[in-house]
């Protein structure tokens, strides 16, 4: 566990914004179906200031004009790795995030959409679940 928490301080100080990781979290949270980690970072992001409505439409992303680009194809591209043994990687959409992201920040948002995979697998197999608070 002390490498996961290793791994969730460097995905903290990425330069990736802080409302966009937690979408990110999000929306593989919800293909992942860990209501644990559902519960947890919907809250963060209200605390963060995200809407209601962009939380919501999350599953639906591709059909909404309330993100931007850069948000999309971060979206698109955490569903391919969520999703790798069927979708993978393509070069097109790799060269789609470049024009929006760096070298490093390609990296920061593989990391963090790994990093909340593991997440999601280590809640699932550990019976977490989401519970009021």
């Amino acid at each position: 566990m002390d490498i996961m928490m290793q791994m969730e301080k460097y995905t903290k100080k990425s330069s990736i914004n802080r409302k966009l990781r937690e979408l990110i979290k999000i929306r593989v949270s919800q293909i992942n179906g860990c209501a644990y980690c559902l519960n947890m970072h919907t809250s963060d992001a209200r605390k963060m200031g995200e809407t209601e409505k962009r939380i919501y439409c999350l599953s639906a992303w591709n059909e909404c004009d309330f993100y931007s680009s850069e948000e999309k194809v971060a979206f698109e591209l955490s569903e391919h790795i969520t999703l790798i043994p069927t979708k993978r990687v393509p070069n097109d959409l790799y060269q789609r995030v470049r024009e929006h992201y760096n070298e490093k920040q390609y990296v920061d948002l593989v990391l963090i959409i790994n990093q909340i995979n593991s997440w999601n697998r280590i809640s699932i197999a550990m019976g977490n679940t989401a519970t009021e608070e």
